[in-house]
This record gives C-alpha cells, structure tokens and sequence, in this order.
C-alpha cells in the first residue's frame, strides 16, 4: 500500500462531485459511489509515498494558512488505456494550487522512505478528482454525457489529510 497527502473539498463541492458520482452508478458505469469506506470521499492527491511517517502530519500544519482555497473543477480526462480507463475531472492548475502542491512536496519529503512516487512530483502532477476507475470503452460515451460532466465547478479547497493506506487509516491535519 502507499501514504498519501490529500486536499478536501467544503462541502457544496463534496455534494457536486458525489451527484457525478450517483450519476455515473444510475447510468450503469462502475463509479466511486459503490465505494462505502467512511474514507472515500472527493478529494485531489498532492504527494504519493510508499511510506511516510506520522511526523508529516505536524509538519504540514504550516500549510494550514493556504485554506480555504477557490479551484475550479474543469473537464473530464481519461487516464490509462488497454481494456479499461480511469475518468476524471480536471482540476484547473491555478497559481495558487501548484504553490500548494510545491509546499506540500517540499515539506512531506523528510518523512518519506523511498521518496515520491514520480507522478506527484512539481512538473509531473496532474491534479484531479477520480470519479469512474476501470471503465470499459464501450461505457466512456455514456460515461461522459452524464449530467455534471461538462460546466466548470466552483469549488472550495478547505483541508489537508494524510492517508496511511498500510493501516488504512485517515490522518486529519490541524
């Protein structure tokens, strides 16, 4: 399993993406509505580590000021490919997120073994909210043309957590 570092949603934008969520499940497409950890909920992952230590979780505490934070939810994106995709909605890469994400690197290295996983280092990262894994080709149309699926979404970052996906454990930070 990995560690990961996560930015929560308030919870208009919670409610927004979950509809997507319900939308996708109504339509036939295997969403993270049938997801039912207490954990699951939409949120956009900064860092990615086989392990971090629990000391991570003090330290990001000095990144707490930067919230709540307005982003914006944009257009659905297909990651993977072969038999089945992964989709999701962008969110929109603004100044003030990629800062984020650059602190959040910066300060969850020293608790790293083994250092990040390449795809959430500063000029790798993709920021998005998964809503739909291992979807099919023959589903993606119907997947896309859900209700919610086009329209950018104002949101509002408001929270750090730490994943310890090895204990599948939640680690709220402040």
């Amino acid at each position: 399993m990995v560690h990961s570092v996560e930015l929560l949603f308030d919870h208009g934008t919670e409610t927004a993406v979950g509809r997507m969520w319900d939308d996708l499940l109504a339509a036939g497409v295997r969403s993270l509505a049938t997801h039912r950890s207490p954990s699951n909920r939409p949120h956009v992952t900064l860092s990615v580590a086989e392990s971090m230590d629990d000391s991570v979780d003090d330290a990001l505490c000095a990144l707490l000021d930067r919230l709540p934070m307005p982003c914006v939810l944009g257009a659905p994106t297909l990651f993977g490919g072969g038999r089945t995709v992964t989709l999701v909605r962008m969110l929109v890469p603004s100044q003030n997120l990629l800062g984020l994400h650059a602190d959040v690197h910066r300060v969850c290295l020293p608790h790293m073994s083994g250092g990040p996983l390449p795809h959430t280092e500063p000029g790798q990262w993709t920021p998005h909210v998964t809503l739909a894994r291992r979807v099919p080709p023959d589903q993606l149309a119907n997947a896309v043309m859900q209700p919610g699926m086009f329209g950018d979404i104002n949101a509002t970052a408001v929270a750090l957590r730490h994943w310890d996906g090895n204990n599948r454990v939640v680690h709220p930070i402040g």
